[in-house]
């Protein structure tokens, strides 16, 4: 796994040696500690053992490799959209979807000075939900790895005129100070995570809410593909939460496409419309069912 900033390495040591005396109960994140993915591992399991992972991708191979038992993955913002490269990370880690997870989300600015700041570094998700922000005081986004990765990189530097946006919990954690709190452009900023294992659950088996299933399916390079592949849960009284296209290569002839739907394999109504979506498309790949955290609509 890549390098963390030096005033992390302690903490990222010891979180590691306690993941691996107990891997089954180890939750994988990507950041350092004190990110956002670290404090939704924590609300969403506050008896695992948090593994931190430098990157999205080292989480996810953490969990292949038998480091982790799962991984806690943010995949959209309400208020930045996907998180980037995450629809190509999912299908190809080969794990599941076993459940998700809803956290808001707050930035405070936080340097070793006291400003004027020549940048602020921080994760690309977070320097675009605080673009008014920044812009507004002339202060250069610059990206990271992660956002209280960025908060040890500042401390690491040591220049008063560095800054970084992290979550408020990563200034403690790094002898930070913090300039202003709340500095995200709009106040319901809100995360939403999934929680990955290498098996899938038991639709049956899914307690509490109403199921989400979410699958990837790439249609036909044929006229009017994507709207007889939409019928489809139409047709059938499916409801289609959320659908995101991106392309496959360099072709620009295959699209495929990432979806929620309210419900699960098992239900008649689901197991007919993904019955008809697989005759018009190239193929169709479920990536797990879990209960709703959150009510759709």
């Amino acid at each position: 796994m890549r390098k963390f900033p030096q005033p992390a390495l302690a903490m990222v040591d010891t979180m590691r040696a306690a993941a691996q005396a107990d891997p089954a109960r180890t939750i994988a994140f990507g950041g350092a500690p004190g990110s956002n993915s670290h404090q939704a591992t924590m609300q969403f399991a506050p008896e695992a053992l948090p593994l931190p992972c430098y990157g999205f991708e080292d989480a996810l191979d953490a969990v292949k490799a038998g480091q982790a038992g799962a991984a806690m993955i943010p995949i959209e913002n309400s208020q930045h959209g996907r998180v980037s490269d995450i629809h190509f990370l999912l299908p190809e880690s080969g794990l599941a979807i076993v459940a998700e997870h809803f956290m808001p989300i707050t930035h405070a600015l936080m340097a070793l000075g006291d400003g004027p700041f020549e940048a602020a570094y921080s994760h690309p998700q977070a320097l675009g939900q605080s673009r008014e922000y920044l812009l507004a005081r002339g202060i250069v986004p610059m990206a990271y790895a992660d956002t209280a990765g960025a908060a040890a990189h500042v401390a690491e530097r040591g220049l008063p005129e560095l800054a970084a946006l992290a979550p408020p919990m990563a200034a403690e954690l790094y002898g930070l100070k913090i300039i202003e709190k709340a500095v995200e452009d709009a106040h319901d900023n809100t995360t939403r995570f999934v929680l990955l294992a290498k098996d899938a659950r038991d639709p049956a088996k899914v307690d509490g809410a109403e199921p989400m299933t979410t699958f990837i399916f790439e249609v036909k390079n044929v006229p009017a593909a994507l709207y007889k592949a939409l019928g489809c849960f139409a047709t059938n009284g499916v409801n289609m939460t959320k659908l995101e296209s991106y392309q496959k290569g360099a072709s620009f002839a295959a699209t495929k496409f990432y979806a929620d739907i309210e419900g699960a394999p098992g239900d008649p109504r689901v197991d007919h419309a993904l019955e008809e979506l697989a005759f018009h498309c190239n193929s169709v790949r479920l990536l797990g069912s879990y209960a709703q955290a959150r009510k759709r609509g």
